[in-house]
């Protein structure tokens, strides 16, 4: 299938990993032009259709350099993909969390998608049409344990943002939508200092276990297994196409069936 992407020029941020690295290549594989922020690059080096931008959006003035840069090299932005992000998991419970735990949690997580969409949001306006998908997560509604509580607040901020905005700015031709992941095969849950390996650490368990008892103890997967993050870049890509025209102000979950609920 067209999705109709070749010659639109899309960002994607946190892009040098994980889902990030996933959807720059998808939307790349579609024709785009995608310039692809990290604060490391290495990754990104050589990737035909992409334009690797080393960018630490914690920095407030990062997110309006980033859309300049856009503007400047090709003259227009159409898609904007918020991806960076991180989590902390917090084994001590609520009480041994600080205001500066949570805003942390808030400048990686909230913070960088505003500054993001605020400063795509102008040419996007001028142009008369774009299209923002936000990587939320489903810790923004769902939390069975407090490990990712300041981690799912910032989340839940990104949804509630999105979905103000679809409202605000749908009528002037712009589309804002997000994706809430669960549990992706990523370093953030798999690598050597994820959730599966610092569960480990501190039940005295092996990673594998861990990673069992973790999954287990949200309910577990319908499908049995951890979403992978090209599953994640085709949705993002989807709902980044015309294909998807009408669709906005939503929070699409894809999560192998954790989320039981109606």
């Amino acid at each position: 299938m067209d999705l109709g992407l070749s010659q639109h020029v899309a960002i994607v941020t946190g892009a040098s990993k994980g889902i990030g690295l996933a959807i720059t290549k998808a939307l790349a594989a579609e024709g785009a032009h995608v310039l692809a922020a990290a604060r490391t690059t290495d990754t990104l080096a050589g990737l035909p259709g992409v334009t690797p931008v080393a960018a630490d959006l914690t920095d407030g003035g990062a997110a309006s350099d980033l859309v300049r840069r856009a503007m400047d090299d090709h003259g227009r932005l159409d898609v904007l993909v918020n991806n960076v992000g991180a989590v902390r998991l917090r084994l001590d419970g609520f009480l041994a969390l600080g205001d500066e735990d949570f805003q942390w949690a808030l400048d990686t997580n909230f913070f960088t998608t505003l500054r993001m969409t605020r400063a795509a949001l102008v040419p996007m306006v001028d142009q008369g049409r774009g299209v923002i998908v936000n990587i939320a997560s489903v810790n923004a509604f769902f939390q069975p344990d407090g490990a990712t509580i300041d981690y799912g607040a910032a989340k839940a901020a990104v949804v509630n943002l999105t979905k103000s905005l679809a409202q605000e700015f749908g009528p002037s031709g712009i589309r804002v939508n997000a994706i809430s992941p669960g549990p992706v095969e990523t370093d953030l849950w798999l690598g050597e200092h994820g959730v599966a390996a610092t569960v480990a650490a501190m039940s005295g368990v092996d990673a594998d276990t861990a990673r069992a008892r973790v999954v287990a103890g949200i309910g577990g997967f319908a499908t049995g297994r951890f979403t992978r993050p090209d599953e994640v870049a085709a949705l993002a890509v989807m709902l980044a196409s015309d294909q998807l025209g009408n669709v906005t102000g939503e929070n699409v979950i894809i999560d192998g069936g954790l989320i039981k609920t109606t």
